[in-house]
């Protein structure tokens, strides 16, 4: 590590810290529900709320935040209230087709046993993590009865989102849970023989959001060119994550390839900041919203480039970490209200009126990418008995 990179390190920590405490800050003061529990997550930009639907995804990952919290920091009231409030119940509004819901409600309830010992908590994640595997590999029908989109006799595949959001989900669940440490090892194994097997092209230049049932490209119709850059790079970190338990180089090194080749494709040349869709053959993608600019995927750009560094001290992740951070400070903080702004324009400016949260956009990725990369540049700096906290 060069002695530039070192001090830009411990002054992007300092800033980092400060946007961790304000964000988390913002969502305890605008966002939780005194009378019925639970956090609003649709807020303008000053924190003013502007729906009260309360999605079970973002219930769950807000669950999950306020709990981790306190893993890495230290249990305080306020967050465990926090995290206890989401887990409350809600009379149902609609159906989803997948199962992502179910996912961030089994982490929420996980992480919240972790740090209180609430084993019923524990036994609710562990029912969500079985039903989660089970729709995910057939062995169960579908309990909705709606059926795919898409009719299955005409195309059927499947969607790289699935094998890593439930990788992320074992790695949780094999932290706070080590009794049942060989199933999540066996079934993270089947996770990335999908990713890396299926999903990952490098012959490409690329990793494909969907692959047919055979795990082969589709490639004359647009949904099977689609490739998101910040889902890949989200994938990235979670395939470093799984080869540092395992001590798997080959691994690490594919993950490595999986973010080099999204950021490198996605990045926009003109503007900057990562597109949030591009086409696999540089065709013009379907997606309406392909060259905005959403926080999520900047947010996993500071985690997997902060890790990538960590793990072997190249100093191309060290760029794109410095980077991703000068865009985030230019376009999406928000220094007079605090939080970030949740959806830009391709020019990086906030479509209009601007927003700190919506039905998808809650207290999850940004404070998550905050918190995670303020660990670990104080891991790279080797720090830990004299770095200040956030808290």
């Amino acid at each position: 590590m060069t002695p530039e990179t070192k001090e830009r390190l411990i002054a992007e920590r300092a800033w980092i810290q400060d946007q961790l405490k304000t964000c988390v800050a913002f969502w305890l003061e605008h966002g939780m529900d005194p009378e019925y529990g639970g956090v609003y997550t649709c807020l303008d930009r000053e924190g003013n709320i502007y729906s009260t639907d309360k999605s079970v995804w973002m219930q769950g990952r807000c669950g999950w935040t306020f709990s981790y919290l306190c893993h890495l920091y230290g249990p305080r009231q306020e967050w465990l209230d926090a995290a206890k409030s989401c887990l409350a119940e809600g009379e149902p509004l609609r159906q989803r087709r997948y199962n992502f819901s179910e996912g961030f409600y089994c982490i929420a309830n996980a992480e919240y046993d972790g740090v209180t010992g609430e084993v019923e908590h524990l036994k609710r994640a562990r029912r969500a993590y079985q039903l989660i595997y089970d729709l995910n590999n057939g062995l169960i029908e579908d309990p909705t009865g709606f059926g795919p989109k898409t009719i299955p006799t005409t195309r059927a595949g499947r969607a790289l989102g699935d094998p890593m959001i439930f990788l992320n989900i074992i790695g949780i669940m094999r932290r706070v849970d080590p009794e049942h440490t060989e199933e999540y090892d066996r079934h993270a194994r089947e996770c990335t023989q999908r990713i890396v097997g299926e999903h990952f092209r490098p012959e490409l230049g690329c990793t494909l959001e969907s692959v047919n049932l055979d795990g082969e490209p589709e490639l004359w119709y647009t949904a099977g060119r689609v490739v998101n850059p910040g889902h890949d790079i989200e994938c990235s970190w979670f395939l470093m994550d799984e080869a540092n338990y395992r001590g798997d180089a080959e691994l690490h090194a594919q993950a490595e390839e999986i973010f080099k080749l999204a950021i490198e494709a996605g990045w926009d040349k003109e503007y900057g900041g990562l597109l949030y869709f591009i086409d696999a053959k540089g065709l013009p993608p379907e997606a309406y919203e392909h060259d905005m600019k959403l926080w999520w995927p900047h947010n996993e750009i500071m985690i997997a480039s902060s890790k990538a560094l960590r793990d072997t001290g190249d100093e191309y992740f060290a760029t794109w970490l410095f980077k991703t951070l000068d865009y985030c400070k230019e376009h999406f903080a928000d220094p007079i209200y605090g939080e970030w702004y949740g959806y830009l324009r391709r020019d990086g400016q906030p479509t209009m009126p601007p927003t700190k949260g919506s039905t998808f956009k809650g207290p999850f990725h940004v404070p998550r990418a905050l918190c995670m990369t303020e660990q670990i540049i104080t891991e790279i700096l080797g720090d830990e008995q004299t770095a200040p906290t956030p808290f």
